[in-house]
C-alpha cells in the first residue's frame, strides 16, 4: 500500500509539516513482537527483517524463517530488543536480547549456511530488563550492552571467547524508568543519563569512578533511551524525552548560571502518549538528524493514560528547538502503525533513503522510504 506523509490537525498551535517524502507501508507477516531490526542475515545481499521468534527473508519478507522460541507473558513477548552483532566473530550477524519476565541478558547464535533454529546463550541474569540500550563508551567502535538501569552494568563484546565480559560501572545513583548516554559536560568522555539524574563518565569506563549528579526529574516514566543531543545548536548536550508510559514527549535544555549547570524542560507533544523508544537519524536527507519516533501500542497492557487513544508513527524535524512532527501513519491500532519497545532505522532496499522498521502489538510494518513525492 502506498502511503503519503499526511498532515493531521491536533490540540495545539504547532501543526504537521506539509508532507515531503513518500512512504510504502508493509505489514510484514502476523507477528506481534515488540522488537526489531534489519541485517543480511543469511549474506545473500539482502536485508531481512528480524523480529522476535522470526526472521522474514529480504527483498520482498514473504517468507518466514523460525529463530527460536520466545516465551509469551500476558500480552508480552519476552524479547525486549532484537541487536545485531557478530557475537562469536564467525562472519555472520548474531542477535543481541533480553527479557523483563525472564530477567535474562542473552544472545542468539545464527546458525550460519547450515540454517535452522538459532542457539540461544545466556550471558546473565540482570534483573527485569526493560530494554537494552547499546552505546560505545570506551570509543573502539563497538557498542556495549545496558540491560538495567541500575546498578549500572556494561556487558562488552569479547568475540575471542565467544560472548560478553561484565563490569560493574556504578552501583549508586541511576535506577528508575529510562536510559541513554551521550557527553553532558563536554569532557569527550561517555556519559550516561537516567530518570533522576546523569552519571558522570571517567576516561578510563571500565576503572575509573562514575560520579552521579542527581540535578533533574523527568516525570517518572522516562522513555528508553533517552537521547542526548545539543537540540538548539548552543554547544550544550540537551536532552531529548518521551513519556513511556504517560502522555509527554519534551526536551531538556542544559545551560549554565553562575558556573551550575541548569535545566528547562520545552514540551514537544503532551497530546499523545507511550513514546517508548526514539531514534535520531537523517530521514530526509538534508543532512539534519531528525527523531523518529511514535506510540508504544499497549505498552502496560492497556493500563496507561492514553492507551486506547489512536497509534501514529512519525518524524520530528528539530528545527534548534522548534520540533515539527511528520505524520507516517496514524489511527486505529490494526488499521494504522505505532512504534513498539524497540524500532529500527535502515536503508533496506537500498534506494538511499533510510526506512523504518516499526514493531508492536499491532503488528510489524516496513515504512520504506520512496523519497520526495
Amino acid at each position: 500500500m502506498l502511503l503519503t506523509l499526511l498532515a493531521l490537525s491536533w490540540a495545539t498551535s504547532q501543526a504537521d509539516l506539509d508532507p515531503q517524502l513518500v512512504f510504502e507501508r508493509q505489514r510484514i507477516g502476523t507477528t506481534v513482537y515488540e522488537a526489531a531490526s534489519a541485517f543480511d542475515v543469511d549474506r545473500d545481499g539482502h536485508i531481512d527483517i528480524v523480529s522476535g521468534a522470526y526472521w522474514h527473508a529480504g527483498p520482498d519478507f514473504q517468507t518466514a524463517h523460525k529463530i527460536t522460541d520466545v516465551p509469551m507473558v500476558g500480552d508480552y513477548y519476552d524479547d525486549f530488543s532484537d541487536y545485531p552483532l557478530d557475537v562469536n566473530g564467525d562472519g555472520w550477524i548474531d542477535i543481541v536480547t533480553g527479557g523483563y519476565f525472564s530477567e535474562s541478558l542473552r544472545w542468539l547464535e545464527n546458525p550460519g549456511a547450515a540454517g535452522g533454529e538459532w542457539t540461544v546463550h545466556h550471558v546473565d541474569k540482570t534483573g527485569a530488563i526493560e530494554r537494552c540500550v547499546h552505546y560505545d563508551i570506551d570509543g573502539d567502535g563497538i557498542d556495549e550492552v545496558f540491560p538495567i538501569t541500575a546498578p549500572l552494568l556494561a556487558y562488552k563484546l569479547d568475540q575471542a571467547a565467544g560472548g560478553f565480559t561484565k563490569h560493574v560501572l556504578a552501583t549508586e545513583g541511576g535506577g528508575g524508568h529510562g536510559i541513554g548516554f551521550g557527553d553532558i559536560n563536554g569532557d569527550g568522555y561517555a556519559d550516561a543519563v537516567f530518570n533522576g539524574g546523569w552519571m558522570e563518565g571517567p576516561e578510563d569506563p571500565f576503572s575509573g569512578e562514575w560520579v552521579w549528579h542527581p540535578e533533574f526529574d523527568l516525570g517518572g516514566s522516562a522513555s528508553v533511551p533517552i537521547l542526548v543531543y545539543d537540540v538548539n545548536e548552543d554547544g550544550l548536550s540537551d536532552l531529548i524525552v518521551g513519556g513511556a508510559h504517560n502522555y509527554a514527549l519534551d526536551w531538556w535544555e542544559q545551560g549554565m548560571e553562575n558556573g551550575q549547570r541548569t535545566w528547562t524542560r520545552h514540551s514537544i507533544d503532551p497530546h499523545r502518549s507511550q513514546y517508548h523508544d526514539l531514534v535520531l537519524a537523517d530521514i530526509d536527507n538534508d543532512g539534519e538528524l531528525e527523531m523518529i519516533t511514535g506510540k508504544r501500542y499497549r505498552a502496560h497492557s492497556g493500563n496507561d493514560p492514553g492507551a486506547d487513544d489512536p497509534v501514529g508513527l512519525y518524524y520530528f524535524e528539530i528545527n534548534g528547538g522548534e520540533f515539527q512532527r511528520c505524520t507516517l501513519d496514524y489511527g486505529p491500532a490494526g488499521e494504522a502503525s505505532g512504534a513498539g519497545i524497540y524500532l529500527w532505522v535502515e536503508d533496506v532496499d537500498g534506494n538511499g533513503w533510510l526506512d523504518i522498521v516499526a514493531p508492536g502489538k499491532d503488528g510489524l510494518y516496513l515504512f520504506k522510504n520512496m523519497g520526495p513525492q
